[in-house]
């Protein structure tokens, strides 16, 4: 029989005989030899038929009786838990621990090692280490947890990883209640005191392959296992899994250069399998650099489609407290832009659907100012996605379609100030000066020249990269903005100037009568520039005619734009107050530039 420290906690494990056979008992000769994967054991037949059902039916159904070797194949643990299991048999003493505990209870399965033979056999000794040591800690738990992962399917059979599973998540309940107390004592000590407090099963658990710790995950959420303390546990396994490197190189994965095809497949596993295990209520906030660092791998992983849009998803629902760095993610793809333009906009199209679904669900609201959440989340992301076109737009391989569809998803009153959008957009026409006439004004038509600031207005109107017409308005809202300046109007486009000064709506409209406001403004803008249209075909037809006048006239001193001046001064357009009639001077004539018809400026800083 086992003595009784046999369920002794030591680390200890037994050493094996090296040779190719095995005696266990050597005083007496053995009478039958028994091959377990390739080594052999002589053994006797008495001790072993007596608590072992499995040798004593293939003793028994054997036509020989004088047999002498059996072959057990197959059997859970291999030649070692047999070996510890004929000890058993014979009555010598060795120690059940956290390593040998389930290849124990796994093999005296196998061998029908139950109570019909012999009372205290080994499949209740086993059992009640489980039961008494095992499941009563969670340190025990996650280590005869981690052994059954080469364990056969009868394992499974016989449910021990459940067991383990279900034990991990009862002590980290256990716990969560001692550890809140100890959160409770360092509420008034040091950052480092608190670091102590966390959970110290989280680095525990990253010893698990995947399928066992999802299990436990799961588990740990039925029993009511803070979020926190979940989320602190992905994101760690992510840190220790993934490649197995270190934390600032797992979240650069660029870097990273998988060379197994079964590497990447398990990386691939590991990735979509956290991502799914993400806790689903809106409240919890997993840190957005881990949300990135997570998208970048699984798009470097090529993980399913609905992966990677579960974590856009995620990003999207704080898109106003991402970090323009973050957004700069590059293209994995070869052949295409330095960006991955494509990911982004997917990222605010959920945005932008999150703030449509805030706005139906707050629709019976009564006015509550510039302060609601929904329009001050839209103002914040306009201005982040001026930074970042601004900051792709130097990438000469960037299409103009991938750039606009950035520019026109964005709602009008998502701007108050077009001057980011500006910028943005004059950069990209100087990075990419092959673009046609008609390319350049379908670009700048997403700029409202009625929303530039003062400085913005001067560099566009002196910068050749702007279509004609573009030039054109932006010196007509500055002649319309002078005029109301000079008159002390109070109208809309006085409004409109007021608000474009102080950078934000007025604080006493609600973000609905704000946004009825700027509609009612937009139609008056459009009879406007409809007006202008018919202004602006007498311009061209003028601006014609002084083309072919120049073509004979090349001589006279006389440039482009001071003929134009001339023209609409006749016109009539830009009159002041007074009359008098506005010239600018120092612009190159667009006739005598050449083909590409625009000369290079730097842009806005």
């Amino acid at each position: 029989m086992v003595s009784d420290n046999s369920f002794s906690s030591s680390n200890r494990s037994p050493k094996f005989s090296n040779s190719f056979t095995t005696r266990i008992f050597s005083d007496v000769a053995g009478d039958i030899t028994i091959f377990v994967d390739g080594e052999s054991f002589l053994l006797h037949k008495f001790p072993l038929v007596s608590r072992s059902g499995k040798i004593r039916k293939m003793v028994a159904d054997t036509k020989d009786s004088n047999l002498s070797k059996l072959e057990l194949l197959k059997i859970p643990g291999g030649p070692q838990a047999f070996e510890l299991a004929m000890k058993f048999c014979y009555g010598m003493n060795f120690e059940i621990t956290t390593s040998n505990v389930a290849q124990l209870r796994c093999a005296a399965e196998y061998l029908e090692m139950t109570e019909d033979y012999r009372d205290e056999n080994l499949i209740k000794r086993t059992e009640t280490y489980l039961n008494e040591v095992v499941f009563h800690g969670l340190e025990k738990s996650i280590e005869v947890l981690a052994s059954c992962e080469a364990l056969p399917p009868i394992a499974e059979e016989i449910g021990i990883p459940n067991r383990c599973v279900e034990a991990i998540a009862l002590n980290a309940c256990k716990e969560q209640l001692v550890s809140g107390l100890s959160r409770l004592d360092c509420d008034n000590e040091s950052t480092e005191l608190k670091s102590n407090c966390l959970e110290w099963w989280i680095e525990d658990l990253s010893a698990l392959n995947i399928d066992f710790y999802k299990r436990v995950i799961f588990a740990m959420g039925r029993t009511g296992v803070r979020q926190d303390s979940i989320i602190s546990s992905l994101m760690h396994y992510a840190q220790a899994s993934l490649k197995g490197i270190g934390k600032c190189q797992v979240w650069n994965p660029s870097k990273l250069k998988p060379n197994l095809i079964f590497a990447e497949h398990e990386q691939r596993t590991i990735v979509e399998t956290l991502v799914s295990l993400m806790p689903q209520e809106k409240s919890i906030s997993i840190p957005l650099s881990f949300l990135f660092g997570m998208l970048k791998m699984a798009t470097l992983l090529d993980a399913t489609i609905a992966c990677r849009l579960e974590l856009e998803r995620r990003i999207a629902f704080r898109l106003e407290m991402v970090l323009l760095d973050d957004l700069l993610m590059p293209s994995i793809k070869t052949g295409n832009s330095l960006f991955d333009v494509d990911t982004v906009h997917r990222i605010l199209v959920n945005f932008l659907q999150r703030i449509e679904e805030e706005g139906s669900e707050d629709c019976g609201y009564e006015s509550e100012g510039i302060g609601s959440p929904s329009h001050g989340s839209l103002l914040k992301v306009g201005r982040l996605m001026d930074a970042y076109l601004a900051e792709i737009a130097p990438d000469p391989y960037l299409s103009l379609q991938k750039f606009i569809a950035i520019i026109e998803i964005l709602p009008d009153y998502a701007r108050v100030v077009d001057d980011g959008l500006y910028r943005a957009v004059d950069i990209y026409l100087k990075a990419h000066p092959m673009l046609t006439e008609l390319e350049c004004k379908r670009l700048c038509k997403f700029i409202d020249c009625g929303k530039l600031s003062q400085e913005a207005c001067n560099h566009a109107a002196q910068n050749d990269r702007l279509p004609v017409q573009m030039s054109v308005k932006v010196l007509y809202f500055e002649q319309l903005r002078l005029k109301n300046a000079l008159s002390g109007s109070s109208g809309d486009a006085g409004l409109l100037s007021q608000r474009m000064s102080s950078g934000v709506p007025s604080a006493a409209m609600s973000p609905r009568d704000n946004y009825a406001s700027l509609r009612r403004e937009n139609r008056e803008l459009k009879l406007e520039i409809s007006r202008m249209r018919v202004r602006l075909s007498e311009l061209e037809k003028e601006q014609l005619c002084m083309k072919q006048g120049m073509i004979h006239k090349t001589g006279n001193g006389k440039t482009f734009l001071t003929s134009i001046s001339k023209g609409i001064g006749r016109i009539g357009i830009f009159s002041g107050p007074n009359g008098g009639k506005r010239h600018k001077s120092g612009r190159k004539s667009r006739g005598s530039e050449g083909k590409n018809g625009r000369s290079r400026r730097h842009s806005v800083s």
